[in-house]
C-alpha cells in the first residue's frame, strides 16, 4: 500500500544523502567554512545609526567583534518617493541602499570586497511621529538586510581566508 508519509520520508533520506555524498557542510557546523569567520571579523566603528543596526546584525551572525580580519564599509541610502496623491502629497517612501565593503587581514591585503544592495519602504500616511517611527524601523531593516547580504558574501569567500 502506498503511504505519503513513506514516500516523503524515502525522498528526505535519499536528499540528505545526496547531499552528504557530494562533501558539502553546514557552513557553521563542524570544520564548516563559517569557523574561520566566527569571532575573528572586527567591523569599523559605527558612525550612524544604520552603522549600529548594521554592526549589531553582524555579531549576531559572525560572532563577538575579533582582531584577525577588519571590515570596512560605507552605507549609501537613497530616499525615493513612491506614492503620490494627486494632491501631490508623498504617502509612502522607498529607501535604496547599498554597501560597499572590504575584508582586510592584519596585514592589510584585501582578503574580499564587493557591494550589495537592497531596498525597504515606509508610509507616512500617519502621524509625523508614527512617520518618524516607521521611517527609523525601515532604516534598521535596511541596515540588517545589507548586514546579512555582506555575511553571506564573507562566507561564500571564506575558502579563501587564511586558517
Amino acid at each position: 500500500m502506498w503511504s505519503p508519509d513513506r514516500t516523503s520520508r524515502r525522498a528526505a533520506l535519499l536528499g540528505l544523502l545526496a547531499v552528504a555524498g557530494c562533501g558539502l557542510t553546514p557552513v557553521y557546523g563542524p570544520n564548516g567554512a563559517g569557523q574561520r569567520l566566527f569571532g575573528k571579523v572586527r567591523p569599523r566603528d559605527p558612525q550612524t545609526y544604520q552603522d549600529f543596526a548594521f554592526n549589531r546584525r553582524l555579531a549576531e551572525r559572525l560572532g563577538g567583534e575579533g582582531t584577525d580580519l577588519d571590515l570596512d564599509y560605507r552605507i549609501n541610502v537613497g530616499v525615493v518617493p513612491q506614492a503620490i496623491t494627486p494632491d501631490e502629497v508623498t504617502t509612502r517612501y522607498s529607501l535604496n541602499g547599498t554597501a560597499d565593503f572590504a575584508l582586510t587581514d592584519r596585514a592589510g591585503r584585501v582578503v574580499v570586497q564587493g557591494r550589495v544592495s537592497n531596498f525597504t519602504s515606509y508610509s507616512t500616511t500617519g502621524t509625523t511621529i508614527a512617520t518618524l517611527a516607521a521611517e527609523g524601523d525601515a532604516r534598521t531593516r535596511l541596515a540588517e538586510m545589507l548586514a546579512d547580504q555582506v555575511v553571506t558574501r564573507l562566507l561564500a569567500a571564506s575558502a579563501q581566508l587564511p586558517e
